[in-house]
């Protein structure tokens, strides 16, 4: 009986270089497709017989399993290469976005509580059983800005239709979705007030402030927030009902609407810079329920101390938890295409 052909593994096979050696030039040098015979049923001493077939059938089936792995290769490498034009193209456009914000806050810095406020009212709309509704940008239109719950924030809201068109003037990847831009004003609204508290603990000089927030502050907190970059905006309101008025509501109120959207009792301390311009007044009401009051003292004296860092971390992780809740993220939003550069026309 005629022996079997079989072959070994590609890299043994093929002689191809290890992970370890040395790279590009020794992987597309000459290959050698060897065969191994098994002889079945032959004598010892008598020459081995081959089927045709198994030459044939075995030596083509390699070749094609080099010319994937050769393919596959390629397709990696230059899809690898794409993505992080890509991720640069983002890092970029968000870096500007960032610069352009913290010009216009600091320009009004009195609306700080309200661009906070409009982020998490925003955020608030999302319906866990529907999922619907959550940061998609509806509180832009008309008829949900004006609903009570978003009384006074109007003027936030005018801010940052007049920075998004300077942010779309120099956008290459199309116009920033509202959806994205309340998120981010939110975040950079956040890191003034903690910048502001680092300068106000060195007496308030500003350059001993920025290097206090440098060395002990969370500005290195923000990593997964800022990969959620790529909302879509509604094109109709978010149902109505479902955002409580904060400064009215009880904190019975308050804990409900946190828990239906998967939070608690801690983010709703947390989060007390958001519920309106008076923080302490919050805080004075949250501090009478059992279940607020531990994280409320536990926040108060977290930013009793330099680095801050129990209040700060935990309103990073709450505001990034909000700001992506029923929402699908483009992660190729705001990416386009790299001009290619023909260098016959380029003169010498």
């Amino acid at each position: 009986m005629a022996g079997a052909t079989t072959f070994l593994s590609a890299p043994a096979l093929l002689g191809l270089p290890s992970s370890s050696s040395s790279p590009a030039r020794g992987r597309h040098a000459q290959i050698q497709v060897c065969c191994r015979v098994t002889p079945e049923g032959s004598e010892a001493g008598q020459p081995l017989r081959f089927h045709r077939r198994d030459l044939i059938g075995g030596c083509f089936g390699a070749a094609v399993g080099l010319e994937i792995i050769e393919g596959s290769t390629r397709f990696t490498g230059e899809a690898a290469a794409a993505d992080l034009i890509e991720r640069r193209q983002r890092s970029e456009f968000q870096s500007s976005i960032k610069g352009t914000l913290t010009a216009a806050i600091e320009a009004k810095p009195e609306l700080v509580p309200s661009l906070l406020t409009l982020a998490l009212n925003d955020a608030m709309t999302y319906d866990k059983a529907t999922k619907s509704g959550g940061p998609n940008g509806s509180i832009r239109l008309s008829a949900e800005i004006s609903r009570p719950e978003n009384s006074g924030l109007s003027a936030a809201l005018d801010l940052l239709v007049e920075t998004k068109e300077e942010i779309d003037s120099y956008s290459k990847g199309g116009p920033i979705s509202f959806a994205d831009l309340i998120q981010i004003a939110a975040q950079q609204a956040l890191k003034k007030t903690f910048l502001d508290e680092a300068i106000a603990k060195a007496g308030g000089n500003i350059d001993k402030g920025r290097t206090l927030y440098s060395a002990y502050g969370s500005s290195g907190q923000w990593g997964f927030f800022d990969k959620i970059f790529g909302r879509d905006d509604a094109q109709e309101p978010d149902p109505e009902g479902r955002v409580p008025q904060w400064g009215s509501a009880s904190v019975q109120e308050m804990k409900d609407k946190f828990i239906a959207v998967g939070l608690g009792p801690r983010q709703v301390a947390v989060m007390s810079a958001f519920f309106g311009p008076d923080q302490a007044a919050t805080e004075a009401k949250l501090i009478v329920d059992p279940d607020c009051r531990p994280w409320v003292e536990k926040y108060q004296r977290s930013r009793e101390t330099v680095s801050r860092t129990d209040y700060e971390v935990d309103l990073i992780t709450t505001l990034t938890k909000l700001s992506y809740l029923g929402q699908k993220i483009n992660y190729e939003a705001y990416t386009y295409p790299k001009q290619k550069i023909n260098f016959g026309n380029l003169k010498l």
